[in-house]
């Protein structure tokens, strides 16, 4: 089952809260737009409501820019621990089940793709510093399974390997809808899997 579009920023995808939904849109506008373009009132206007009634939920356009980025950047460090735990001892497996989740991230949250990687300088010294934090996490979690898979290499050749793979994967947002959702994920796990044990 392919999940409601950027569902990654909701606890529960099915029924997310106001608040989730006003981060949703903001998350689709954010990337059509670039964040500095979407006002307030764009946002409440994408989610029914008007813009002084998000006020009720955000403090500002930043504070649910910061929130988003958070959110996403948590559920990434949380996701990858737990396939990694669930794949075994075997770095082979765990790689699988990293490249297959980051995979179903992307194609499962387009928008908050772009928004990560475009705005993420639009966040405050302290925000942009927790995001960071938590990707640094993130990226460790692939570093120690390349480790596994090349002793050889470099902890900085397999950092850059990932940041590699993270580019590759993350790519899907500029190539949305040129092939089916399950074509699509079958081609980036085959080159990311390629790229990462070659």
């Amino acid at each position: 089952m392919v999940a409601e579009p950027d569902s990654a920023l909701h606890v529960d995808a099915a029924r997310p809260s106001r608040r989730e939904q006003i981060l949703q849109a903001a998350a689709r506008l954010f990337a059509e737009r670039g964040s500095r373009s979407v006002g307030v009132d764009d946002v409440g206007a994408a989610v029914g409501v008007t813009g002084p009634a998000i006020y009720r939920h955000f403090a500002s356009k930043d504070a649910m820019l910061a929130e988003m980025l958070l959110r996403i950047s948590e559920r990434l460090l949380a996701g990858a621990e737990q396939v990694v735990a669930e794949a075994g001892a075997d770095p082979a497996d765990q790689l699988a089940a990293l490249v297959a989740f980051q995979v179903d991230f992307a194609l499962d949250n387009p928008a908050l793709i772009t928004v990560q990687d475009r705005d993420l300088g639009q966040l405050s010294e302290d925000d942009a510093r927790q995001v960071r934090r938590l990707q640094r996490r993130y990226v460790e979690q692939w570093v120690a399974v390349l480790a596994a898979l090349h002793p050889e290499a470099s902890t900085a050749d397999c950092r850059a390997r990932a940041h590699a793979l993270f580019g590759l994967i993350n790519s899907t947002p500029h190539s949305a809808g040129r092939l089916s959702r399950s074509a699509t994920a079958a081609l980036l796990t085959t080159m990311a899997t390629a790229a990462a044990t070659g």
